[in-house]
């Protein structure tokens, strides 16, 4: 099971990092994803890492603004979100892929959490 947090109400140019906690199941095999739908839009990939987290790919959109990551002793993944903008507001999965490199098809995804709500106002 995959449990997200970390979202909340922040301004634009702020920063938020969000977690990704696995329990009941081991993902140190499998790379990770976040993933997020904003109101009336199709769900959208945001990162990618690797299952050592060696690799990392990112959507244009956050490039350079959002930071992917894992910790294997705490099975958790982050996504450090800086200098957002309002058209970061959406709520953010995580998930788990069925394959260990990094992959931004949400098909190739098994496991997915609930989301955690980021809203960022202008």
């Amino acid at each position: 099971q995959l449990q997200a947090s970390g979202g909340g109400l922040v301004q634009t140019g702020d920063s938020l990092r969000l977690s990704c906690a696995a329990s009941g199941r081991t993902v140190t095999n499998n790379a990770m994803g976040w993933f997020r739908q904003a109101p009336g839009k199709e769900r959208e990939f945001v990162a990618t890492i690797s299952w050592n987290g060696g690799d990392a790919s990112y959507a244009d959109s956050v490039k350079g603004r959002f930071t992917i990551s894992r910790d294997y002793a705490q099975s958790t993944v982050y996504l450090q979100m800086d200098s957002l903008k309002p058209e970061d507001t959406a709520v953010y999965h995580c998930a788990a892929s069925r394959y260990p490199v990094r992959t931004t098809s949400p098909h190739n995804y098994v496991s997915w959490g609930q989301g955690t709500l980021v809203t960022v106002s202008s």
